[in-house]
C-alpha cells in the first residue's frame, strides 16, 4: 500500500507540481507506448499481422510511421520545457548551490529527452523521480509496500555480501602482512606514538607538578603526610639504632620523637621538590634511556603481534557472519 495521504499534499503546497507532475506522466505513458509500438510496427512480422488482422489501421500508422521523428520531437519539446520551467523555479528558489547544478542533478530528464534510439525508453526514469518527489513530502509511503521491501532486501543483501568480501579480503592481507614480520609494531612506535611523546612529556611533567603543589598544601595533602608519617615512624621505631636511643635516661624518647617529625618532614619535602621539579625534558630523557631492547622487549613485540592476528580472525569471523539470512 502506498498510503496516499491528501493532507500531506495540501501541506506541501505541491499541489500544482504534483498535478503537473501526473499530466507528464499522462503523456510519457503515451509516449512510450507509441514508441514500443513503432518499433515493433518497423518489424515485418508485426506489419504482416496487422495486414492479415486490420489493413485499414496498417494504412492509418503508415504515414504516422514515417514521421514518427517529428511526432516523437513534440513529446521531446514538451518534456524539455517543463525540464526548463522547474530549472528556472529551482534556481528562484535557490534550492541548490549553484544555478548549474541542477540539470546534473536531474540528468535522467534531461539524458530522457535526447530523441535517438534506446536513450528514449531512458525517459522511463521520469516516473522514479515523480515518485521521489512524492515521498519526499510524505504523499505516499512506498517504504511498505512490497515491491520497495523487496527491492531493499535484495539490495541489502547485495551491500552486505559484497562489503562483508572486501572488508575479509583486507583484514586477509593484513594478516598475511603481519605474519610475514610486518614492522607494525615499531612504526607504530616511531611514527605514532613518538610524535605525540612532547604531549605526553608535557601532561606527565605537569601531572608531577600539580601532585606536588598538592602535597605540599596543609589541607589537600593530609592523608598522604599522615601516611608518609605512619611509614617513616614505624621505619624508625624499627631501627635498631633508634632504638637504642631509648636507654638514654630522660632525653632518648624525646630524641626518638624529634628524629621521627625530623625524617618524615625530610621525605615529604623530598617528594615535593621531586615532583615540582619534573620538566618535560626530564621525562623525555627518562623514556629515552629506560628504554632498552632486550630478549623480553622482543617476545612482548611477539605478543602483541599475535594478539592483533587473533583479533582480526575474530573481526573477520563476525564480518563473514551473513546476517541477511536472519531476515528470511
Amino acid at each position: 500500500m502506498l498510503n496516499f495521504s491528501l493532507k500531506r499534499l495540501k501541506e506541501s503546497h505541491q499541489g500544482s507540481w504534483i498535478a503537473l507532475d501526473f499530466f507528464m506522466l499522462g503523456l510519457l505513458i503515451l509516449n512510450l507506448a507509441l514508441i514500443l509500438f513503432d518499433s515493433l510496427y518497423a518489424t515485418d512480422l508485426i506489419r504482416q499481422s496487422l495486414n492479415q488482422l486490420t489493413p485499414a489501421l496498417l494504412e492509418w500508422y503508415k504515414p504516422i510511421h514515417a514521421n514518427f521523428i517529428l511526432i516523437d520531437l513534440v513529446f521531446v519539446a514538451i518534456f524539455l520545457t517543463e525540464f526548463i520551467l522547474r530549472w528556472f523555479v529551482a534556481v528562484k528558489n535557490k534550492d541548490y548551490l549553484r544555478w548549474y547544478f541542477y540539470p546534473f542533478i536531474h540528468w535522467y530528464d534531461l539524458v530522457g529527452c535526447i530523441p535517438v534510439g534506446g536513450a528514449r525508453f531512458l525517459r522511463f526514469l521520469r516516473v522514479f523521480s515523480i515518485i521521489y518527489r512524492l515521498q519526499k513530502y510524505k504523499i505516499i509511503d512506498i517504504r511498505q509496500s512490497a515491491p520497495y521491501r523487496f527491492i531493499a532486501f535484495y539490495y541489502d543483501v547485495f551491500v552486505e555480501e559484497l562489503s562483508d568480501r572486501i572488508v575479509a579480503k583486507v583484514l586477509s592481507d593484513a594478516q598475511d602482512d603481519l605474519r610475514q614480520g610486518s614492522p607494525l609494531l615499531e612504526e607504530i612506535t616511531t611514527e605514532v606514538l613518538a610524535a605525540r611523546k612532547p604531549i605526553v612529556c608535557n601532561w606527565v611533567a605537569s601531572l608531577a607538578v600539580h601532585s606536588g603543589h598538592s602535597i605540599e598544601d596543609m589541607q589537600a595533602g593530609s592523608t598522604l603526610r599522615e601516611h608518609v608519617r605512619q611509614s617513616v615512624g614505624r621505619a624508625v621505631r624499627n631501627n635498631s639504632q633508634v632504638s637504642a636511643l631509648k636507654l638514654v635516661p630522660v632525653v632518648g624518647s624525646g630524641i626518638e620523637k624529634m628524629l621521627e617529625n625530623a625524617v618524615t618532614d625530610i621525605v615529604i619535602q623530598s617528594v615535593i621538590n621531586l615532583l615540582t621539579d619534573v620538566t618535560p625534558e626530564k621525562i623525555d630523557r627518562l623514556i629515552s634511556h629506560s628504554i632498552a631492547s632486550s630478549s623480553e622487549e622482543d617476545k612482548l613485540d611477539q605478543e602483541m603481534l599475535n594478539v592483533v592476528d587473533e583479533c582480526i580472525e575474530l573481526l573477520k569471523g563476525h564480518v563473514s557472519h551473513q546476517r541477511w539470512k536472519t531476515r528470511l
